[in-house]
């Protein structure tokens, strides 16, 4: 297949930039002005954010599986983070590789392994699930432990250095060679990248000039505290006492420390991406090459007594999304609802290859052709879980200026995102709202059978307890923290 061509048959290339539980509204450009993100900033200003983007799924190996293939969890069924990609489905990284681009990756992917076959023809400084096994224990849901105990996320809380900042700065390093590398070969390659890094995923470490950027005085308020009368959504209840992360921290201080490091690493990321951008100018190739950023999911950051993602409010299941490059208008703001599975499409457009016939069904539309049209309206965001903590699916629908929440088995969440961005209040049992409520449901099950996805999600997870030695066993396999890097470049 020929590749289309820009102007005087210049290669069309794509830098993905991915980071890890990056609530979008932490950027200067989303309107954060105590958040430091100059580079982020100046990508978003020479092209077009979309303001509403989702995570197909709030945990990271789901997400990321729809990021690749541009299909939702339920159609793939890479439930949990036990149950990973493996290249069983086609992915945007197989298209391109097939169609002469070069494909690599560097950093985190969180697939099954790199001997799978996942489309990449490299795959660099690589992350996956650990020892392709992923989070075993997080399978069992049928029904769920009373509790995992007491949380080990923020064991690790404050100034330091991190194997996660060691590893992201590698990252970094090796994709500015990469990108550096592409400028001196034969002219008329096309390539693509993928960059994963780490950042600001717990553990909350992060070097000391970083967390100085965020005093304590200059901090948001936490919101809808419980131990102040916030009363918590049952199904969001039993999520927080299966594993209370809250708990972990102890005190109002630490809480505030918590923050302070999340802050400073969304500021650390920003300069090893940073770094990468300023490699692409100086090699002149940012003028043909499409650069996205974005995230798997979101942080809950204390909201609700809340921490980590997994949750269907905004800071868990939204994104950041920016695209720059050839023809995407500069400084332009989107509200039409955006989602990973966008990536798919984009990644073929960037790189000028046809969509085959059977790609017409995926859910997904180029972020490039969204950005040149206006605003649509009528999409809808979607998102869903089935994993750690959850003892039903959760379905997320956003649509217009409401955001719908189902849980299998209790009652659903509206909120009206214009008038309440920071969904303080619930509106779904109130009677003026009954037809929006009502209309949401039907547009969820005209997608799917909640109950029916319910049960093929536990289903699923039920034999992989099976294959582990059964429910005791499953119990006792994964790692309860961050998934190792090798931290071969460690200072001594």
């Amino acid at each position: 297949m020929k590749l289309s061509t820009q102007q005087n048959d210049r290669p069309r290339n794509l830098l993905v930039i991915l980071s890890d539980e990056h609530d979008p509204r932490y950027m200067g450009c989303s309107g954060a002005g105590f958040i430091q993100t100059p580079h982020l900033d100046a990508l978003a200003r020479r092209g077009t954010r979309f303001e509403n983007a989702w995570t197909p799924s709030p945990i990271c190996v789901p997400a990321r599986a729809a990021l690749a293939t541009g299909r939702w969890t339920h159609q793939t069924r890479y439930w949990d983070n036990a149950i990973a990609y493996e290249g069983r489905w086609s992915s945007w990284h197989h298209r391109l590789a097939e169609a002469g681009v070069r494909v690599e990756s560097i950093g985190k992917l969180h697939y099954r392994g790199s001997a799978d076959p996942a489309g990449f023809q490299q795959q660099h400084e690589a992350l996956h699930i650990k020892d392709g096994i992923g989070l075993v224990w997080g399978s069992v849901r049928d029904p769920m432990p009373a509790t995992r105990g007491a949380s080990p996320i923020f064991d690790d809380l404050g100034a330091g250095e991190s194997s996660y900042n060691r590893y992201d700065a590698r990252i970094a390093d090796t994709a500015a060679d990469w990108v550096n590398a592409r400028a001196s070969e034969a002219a008329g390659q096309p390539w693509a990248l993928f960059v994963g890094f780490v950042a600001p995923h717990m553990p909350l470490v992060v070097p000391q000039p970083w967390l100085d950027l965020y005093p304590c005085d200059a901090l948001p308020a936490f919101k809808l505290q419980p131990q102040h009368g916030h009363r918590r959504h049952p199904w969001v209840e039993r999520m927080a006492r299966h594993w209370d992360h809250d708990a972990a921290l102890g005190s109002d201080e630490r809480r505030q420390l918590a923050q302070r490091c999340y802050f400073g690493l969304v500021s650390y990321l920003d300069g090893q991406v940073g770094r990468v951008l300023a490699a692409l100018e100086a090699s002149g190739q940012a003028q043909d090459t499409t650069v996205v950023y974005t995230s798997d999911h979101g942080d809950n950051l204390g909201a609700r007594g809340l921490w980590n993602k997994s949750t269907l409010y905004r800071e868990s299941v939204g994104v950041p999304m920016i695209v720059a490059g050839p023809g995407i208008p500069a400084g332009q703001v989107r509200s039409t609802q955006a989602s990973l599975v966008d990536l798919y499409p984009t990644a073929l457009d960037a790189c000028g290859i046809p969509a085959l016939p059977e790609e017409s069904a995926l859910p997904g539309r180029s972020l490039q052709r969204m950005a040149q049209e206006a605003d649509d309206p009528l999409r809808i965001g979607f998102s869903e879980y089935h994993a750690v903590g959850a003892e039903s699916a959760a379905f997320m629908l956003a649509q217009g200026r409401y955001k719908y929440h189902h849980y299998v088995g209790h009652r659903p969440e509206l909120f009206d995102l214009e008038a309440d961005p920071e969904e303080l209040h619930d509106l779904a049992a109130d009677p003026r709202h009954a037809a929006t409520c009502a209309g949401f449901e039907s547009m969820l099950r005209a997608m799917l059978d909640p109950e029916a996805v319910d049960r093929q999600a536990k289903d699923d997870q039920n034999d992989l307890v099976i294959r582990f030695g059964g429910r005791d066993s499953a119990l006792t396999r994964g790692n309860l923290g961050p998934t190792p890097v090798d931290d071969k470049y460690r200072m001594t």
